[in-house]
């Protein structure tokens, strides 16, 4: 294995392993740096396995609804174990798929804790301890994040645990405690509260899912009072005591403080980035709040040094990461026209039951820019491909702007609008207006012509309300 390369990523999640690949396309000698596993966070403990556990969770609540499709299923029950299994063996899988990628673009890949140092240089530490230094042109830092721990829930892996721990406990608990509200609390949440398990949601916002519009937390909070799960917003845990059989947490709650007992209490208070311990002070690469500083192109300002992911400024989204690998790379390569991403048209997608897709702007932040607006809202329950699926909650809700048709932004709570979020995104991007959308035929029945109801609800022209 060569020690010399035009590319080296530190780290092999979505930002990295796709960083390496596009490089090793534009003819760049690429090698990748993983200390884990191919796939980094997402495909192996993120994205991916919690996806898995999503739908046996909701396979679940379809057949404990089966009357609802005149369907009779006799006694059923979820084998917890099994379940776990499933989404180990689908991350497992999709690991090895990386693997064959790495093959397929002849991308070495060197396994080890990656550590930049000055003169364009890594040392990589394997698991025996021993260091070696490999030599890059250019070197890619991709380290993503980690679960962030507060400082008054110490995690100890047992009865207080972040994701990593939620996705291969070994017996499902009777009741758990989720503190935050944020896409990973929310949909261990379903998960959890699906299966069986009863469960509090802690939030210290105002609102739960809280980047959400107004009106997509509101739905949210109501889905999720339904399923039986009960949530304290504007509230913050002090402490837990994990010395009994159960933990019993303090809250302080809008209305004084509260103990709550839970079997488990997992904490998903957002990601905080890896950049400890990577070498950045000793090549003297800026940080700025927990964050590396880059520039449009990822470029740090330290020559052939750059950083892409969770460990930079941007949303913490695989997608994000894969779209500032794929710029910094073709930067890197000098291909023409390399276009900077615009981080309001990064779509958010939240994957509980009932789904959150969102893109733009809310529409208090729309009002607060000072935009003139015209609103449209338009019901799953008017839907007719929603209703004979069964699944009629929530709604789409699009924003233009007045003066021009500019599409700001839109919010959609419902069956599969992750799958539908797409089509806005593409719109914004060729900066369609209101008025085409108005024009342009969609299919019936489905889900996705819910976007041209929802339009023409903001111009007036509701066909179907």
């Amino acid at each position: 294995m060569a020690s010399q390369y035009d590319v080296i990523v530190v780290g092999s999640g979505p930002g990295g392993y796709v960083a390496a690949i596009r490089a090793s396309q534009l003819g760049l000698k690429t090698a990748v740096i993983e200390r884990e596993s191919l796939g980094g966070i997402c495909l192996n403990w993120g994205c991916i396995p919690t996806k898995a556990l999503l739908k046996s969770a909701q396979v679940f609540e379809y057949i404990k609804h089966s009357a609802d499709y005149g369907i009779t299923v006799g006694d059923s029950s979820a084998d917890f174990g099994a379940v776990i299994k499933r989404s180990r063996g689908v991350a497992d899988a999709m690991s090895k798929g990386v693997q064959f990628l790495m093959k397929k673009n002849k991308i070495d890949v060197i396994s080890g804790t990656g550590k930049v140092i000055p003169g364009k240089k890594v040392t990589v530490t394997d698991k025996d301890g021993k260091a070696t230094d490999y030599e890059a042109k250019h070197i890619i830092v991709a380290t993503g994040g980690r679960a962030r721990a507060l400082p008054s829930v110490p995690i100890d892996g047992q009865k207080v645990i972040e994701y990593r721990k939620a996705m291969t406990l070994e017996k499902r608990p009777d009741s758990m405690l989720v503190i935050g509200s944020g896409a990973i609390g929310v949909e261990f949440a379903y998960v959890y509260a699906s299966m069986g398990t009863k469960v509090t949601i802690i939030e210290f916002m105002p609102s739960i899912v809280p980047v959400e519009d107004e009106d997509i937390s509101k739905e949210l909070a109501k889905q999720y009072k339904k399923l039986g799960v009960d949530i304290y917003t504007s509230s913050e845990v002090l402490k837990v005591d994990t010395s009994g059989n159960v933990c019993s947490i303090l809250v302080k709650t809008p209305q004084g403080e509260k103990t709550f007992q839970a079997d488990i209490v997992l904490s998903a208070a957002g990601v905080v980035a890896n950049i400890e311990n990577i070498g950045l002070e000793e090549t003297g690469i800026k940080t700025d709040r927990g964050k590396i500083v880059t520039d449009d192109y990822y470029r740090t300002n330290i020559e052939g040094y750059y950083a892409i992911g969770d460990c930079t400024k941007g949303q913490a989204l695989a997608h994000v990461a894969s779209a500032e690998a794929i710029i910094c790379v073709e930067k890197i390569a000098g291909l023409p026209h390399v276009e900077p991403l615009n981080y309001n048209n990064i779509p958010g997608c939240t994957y509980c039951t009932p789904e959150i897709a969102s893109v733009g702007y809310t529409e208090k932040a729309a009002r607060e820019a000072g935009y003139d607006i015209k609103v449209g809202k338009f019901p799953f329950s008017a839907s007719g491909k929603a209703k004979a699926s069964g699944t009629p909650e929530g709604f789409v809700k699009v924003i233009f702007d007045a003066k021009y048709g500019e599409w700001l932004g839109a919010h959609l709570i419902g069956n599969n609008v992750t799958e539908m979020i797409a089509e806005v995104v593409a719109a914004r991007k060729l900066e369609t207006t209101g008025h085409e959308i108005l024009r342009t035929v969609h299919p019936h029945p489905t889900m996705s012509e819910a976007i041209k109801d929802a339009t023409e609800a903001a111009y007036d022209e509701a066909i179907h309300l």
